[in-house]
């Protein structure tokens, strides 16, 4: 019987924090990715951005039945167009946005300090060593397609066109340097060429559904 009384006690102490980490899990519908595939710019297509976005996801202990998109554009597809329609909320339950116009409006709530990874961590801006601020989205600043998408995500080549990248902390250098998906291109698709200007081919995840 005292076995069973401690057992109990035990469970009910460890049940509130076991809780609150599945309740940010299940709520969590937005994440900068917390690792990249390793190839610069080539990261297998889009079809292998959105199945990294959903690995990731699944292991921060999302629903197995959130279906994932990497915010990112193509010649063929505009990132605002795969999405879905909102809300977004980070892994800390914080929402971002509340809609595909909300997000691509000054009223969204993108910062270095809500735009987490999807453990919940804050992702290195700029100051930080080493920075990683740069966010690849080959997008425009309402979310269509730019021209630099390192050949739709599938070259990580030396140049290879290079791609359009936003900064999470929302500061930086290039034409839009305050904008979060569509700050300045990158000069190169590869690893090397990325950090170069502040990236090491991180990008956003949202839910779709």
């Amino acid at each position: 019987m005292k076995k069973l009384v401690i057992a109990g006690f035990v469970l009910a102490l460890m049940a509130p924090g076991s809780s609150k980490v599945d309740a940010q899990a299940n709520q969590m519908t937005f994440f900068i990715t917390s690792a990249s595939p390793g190839k610069g710019g080539d990261l297998g297509g889009i079809t292998g951005a959105d199945a990294h976005c959903a690995a990731l996801a699944k292991a921060a202990g999302a629903p197995a039945t959130r279906v994932w998109r990497a915010y990112l554009s193509t010649d063929k597809q505009h990132a605002k167009d795969r999405i879905g329609t909102g809300p977004w909320f980070n892994a800390k339950g914080v929402q971002v946005a509340a809609n595909v116009a909300d997000l691509h409006s000054d009223t969204n709530k993108l910062s270095k300090e809500n735009s987490l990874n999807e453990k919940g961590e804050v992702n290195n801006g700029r100051g930080d060593q080493p920075n990683r601020h740069d966010i690849l989205t080959g997008s425009n600043l309402d979310g269509t397609a730019a021209a630099a998408t390192c050949s739709n995500w599938t070259s990580g080549a030396q140049g290879g066109g290079g791609a359009q990248v936003g900064h999470h902390d929302r500061t930086g250098g290039g034409a839009n340097p305050t904008s979060w998906n569509s700050a300045h291109a990158t000069p190169g698709c590869s690893i090397e060429e990325l950090r170069k200007v502040g990236g090491e081919g991180f990008f956003y995840c949202f839910a779709a559904k």
